[in-house]
């Protein structure tokens, strides 16, 4: 039988990655991922699969962020059974971030019949946070760079991808075909974490092309942030900032403890990491030391500069706290999550500031907040933004078009067929007239749920 992909998610959009390879009979998933951004697209996270659960054989997830491994909470409450196979620390990543995931659905949906502003009564969550525990289960860790066979008769082979702790590319081995999967490659000069290895020979390649069409400036992570941080502090106001969990929040403590150590920002400006998640996740770092640039007294640091906010009634408290301080929270998207709260309450005055870190799917809130929006929506009303805005263009954790290309150059030899995915429609169109003009490789931007041969 013919080996064919079926793009499920990440296709000609930067969310909801889901790939299905079919071979003979037999399904595997790669990657498991939430739709994020224009609420089309987060309609699809509400229906059905193309195909039942139940068929589907196994799942290999390049790493933990949402997008990638945030509906397999779902798959598994609807009838998958088999293995999910990841590295270690996207195993320890997920065991935070899906419950996470699924409490935040939980309190958002509570929140929503109890002001009632949803269209949907009552408001449900799209899984709960005890759907998130009960998949943990089905979780198989692998070595990098070591064989396993997810299928049998078919081998995979994890190969670090940097962007976060975990994260990595994937080489499938299946009927005399060898695909790879770049999952989301990070940065060669990234702050945290170590390069991307270089890509083994493959006949297929998907790689993504969040930023296919764009370079990263040379700015500096900590040069951006201490001009906006002494900026909002010499007016006494609050800093939120939108990041995620996983990553971006480390980043921006890390560089944090490095202005304050070196003096760049007033040693004694509170600091506080409102997201259980993202404390979590800070602690992984002493755990996986080899994937990271981090030295143990850096990781000690990163840890320490913040005071680590947990509870609900500790997060409400931060309001009685006045300005200059500086509030991390998630999401970074501000799509949801304890980030809300503190917009709601500090967009709204010229004094305050909001620090936009990532890339800002169309369709987020904080799309919208980096577009200049005089308002922004949220639960149920629209709020006047006066508070300036700020987007770092150096906090980026994936690769740039430069970067993509370069990483794909590093192949033996040039693959037969390469398709653009995880990327909006300008920036893997853009990417994939470069791989064809300057590589000479064929590149498809596939459409969702189009069915392309492996």
């Amino acid at each position: 039988m013919s080996l064919n992909i079926r793009f499920l998610g990440g296709a000609s959009t930067v969310t909801g990655s889901k790939y299905c390879v079919e071979h003979d009979g037999k399904r595997l998933l790669v990657d498991c991922g939430l739709f994020q951004g224009f609420k089309q697209l987060r309609l699809r996270n509400w229906n059905p699969l193309p195909l039942p659960a139940s068929n589907v054989d196994a799942v290999i997830l390049t790493h933990a962020h949402l997008d990638h491994s945030g509906y397999v909470p779902l798959l598994v409450r609807e009838g998958f059974s088999g293995r999910i196979h990841a590295t270690s620390g996207t195993r320890d990543l997920c065991n935070i971030l899906l419950p996470d995931s699924g409490h935040i659905q939980e309190e958002d949906a509570n929140f929503a019949n109890r002001h009632g502003f949803s269209k949907h009564v009552p408001a449900l969550p799209l899984y709960t946070k005890l759907d998130a525990k009960n998949c943990i289960s089905h979780f198989h860790t692998e070595q990098w760079g070591q064989w396993f066979e997810p299928i049998k008769g078919w081998k995979a082979q994890f190969s670090s991808a940097g962007h976060i702790l975990g994260a990595s590319s994937l080489l499938l081995d299946v009927a005399g075909k060898r695909i790879l999967f770049s999952g989301d490659l990070g940065r060669p000069d990234d702050s945290l974490m170590n390069p991307p290895a270089d890509p083994p020979q493959a006949d297929t390649v998907l790689i993504e092309s969040t930023y296919g069409d764009r370079s990263h400036p040379l700015d500096n992570l900590n040069a951006e942030l201490a001009v906006a941080l002494k900026r909002v502090a010499a007016r006494g106001g609050v800093a939120v900032v939108p990041v995620f969990a996983v990553g971006r929040a480390q980043a921006v403590l890390h560089s944090i403890a490095q202005l304050k150590a070196q003096g760049d920002i007033p040693h004694g400006l509170p600091v506080f990491l409102d997201s259980p998640m993202a404390i979590h996740t800070t602690a992984l770092f002493d755990k996986h030391m080899g994937e990271h640039r981090l030295s143990a007294a850096e990781v000690q640091a990163m840890d320490h500069v913040a005071t680590m906010v947990e509870t609900p009634e500790q997060s409400k408290a931060l309001i009685k706290h006045h300005g200059p301080m500086v509030i991390l929270a998630a999401s970074g998207m501000a799509t949801g999550g304890r980030v809300l709260h503190h917009l709601a309450n500090y967009v709204g005055d010229h004094r305050n500031m909001v620090v936009l870190t990532g890339y800002q799917s169309p369709g987020t809130r904080g799309a919208t907040l980096a577009s200049g929006s005089p308002t922004i929506r949220m639960h149920g009303k629209d709020l006047n933004v006066k508070a300036e805005i700020v987007q770092l263009s150096s906090a980026s954790a994936h690769a740039d078009a430069n970067q993509l290309l370069a990483w794909l150059k590093k192949m033996p030899k040039p693959p037969s067929q390469v398709y653009v995915v995880h990327g909006e429609g300008a920036a893997a169109d853009t990417l994939r007239q470069r791989i064809e003009r300057e590589l000479q490789i064929r590149a498809v931007v596939p459409e969702h749920d189009a069915v392309w041969p492996g």
